[in-house]
């Protein structure tokens, strides 16, 4: 399943790993074990945030996905099921 996953990096923990010149280390690790069909950075609600669309082939892939976001960066996460405009099509065929 295609999702978009946020997330929001706390202020002090964002600061401090790119003090230690981590940040960069730490999102090309993420990224390269899910494979995204896009990622942007920018910010949201004030905080740091990453926004990643990638194929979640299994829901137990949630915790191994998440987790490096939690403990290195106490990130609030956020999973939001996504569709391509061919999957609204799609869907759109299925209604009455």
């Amino acid at each position: 399943m295609r999702v978009l996953l946020t997330a929001q990096m706390d202020t002090a923990k964002g600061n401090q790993a790119i003090k230690d010149k981590r940040l960069a280390e730490i999102m090309k690790t993420a990224l390269g074990s899910l494979q995204p069909e896009a990622a942007y950075f920018g910010a949201k609600d004030g905080c740091r945030t990453a926004f990643i669309v990638f194929d979640l082939k299994d829901v137990s892939d949630i915790p191994k996905v998440a987790e490096p976001f939690f403990m290195e960066l106490d990130a609030k996460i956020e999973f939001i099921p996504v569709m391509d405009f061919n999957d609204v099509q799609s869907g759109l065929g299925k209604v009455g």
